[in-house]
C-alpha cells in the first residue's frame, strides 16, 4: 500500500479493522473528523502517537501544544504545509 491507496480508501465509511491504530488515527483525520483522529492519537503513547497529536494541533492553530508534541516526538516543527506533513505522516505509518 502507498499514500495513492490510502487516498482511495477515504471513500469507505470506516478504515480497514487491521491497520494499525496510527493508520487509523491519520484515516479520520484525512475524512475530516478531527476528534476521532485525536482521540486515537492521545491514547498512543508512543513516537508517532506524539507526532499525530502534533500534527493535530497545528492544524488546529494551537502551534505552543503542537510545539510540545514535537518535542515528544523527536520532531522539528515543520515548515511545508499541513497536506504534505499528513503524507508524509501516512508514508512513515506504511513503513
Amino acid at each position: 500500500m502507498n499514500y495513492q491507496d490510502f487516498l482511495q480508501t477515504l471513500g469507505e465509511t470506516k478504515p480497514p479493522e487491521d491497520w494499525p491504530l496510527a493508520l487509523r488515527a491519520l484515516w479520520f483525520d484525512a475524512k475530516g473528523d478531527w476528534e476521532s483522529s485525536h482521540n486515537i492519537a492521545q491514547d498512543l503513547h508512543t513516537q508517532m502517537g506524539s507526532w499525530i497529536h502534533a500534527y493535530l494541533h497545528r492544524k488546529e492553530g494551537d502551534d505552543w501544544n503542537a510545539g510540545y508534541w514535537y518535542r515528544q516526538a523527536g520532531k522539528p516543527f515543520p515548515e511545508h504545509d499541513l497536506g504534505a506533513e499528513l503524507q508524509e505522516l501516512v508514508e512513515h505509518a506504511l513503513h
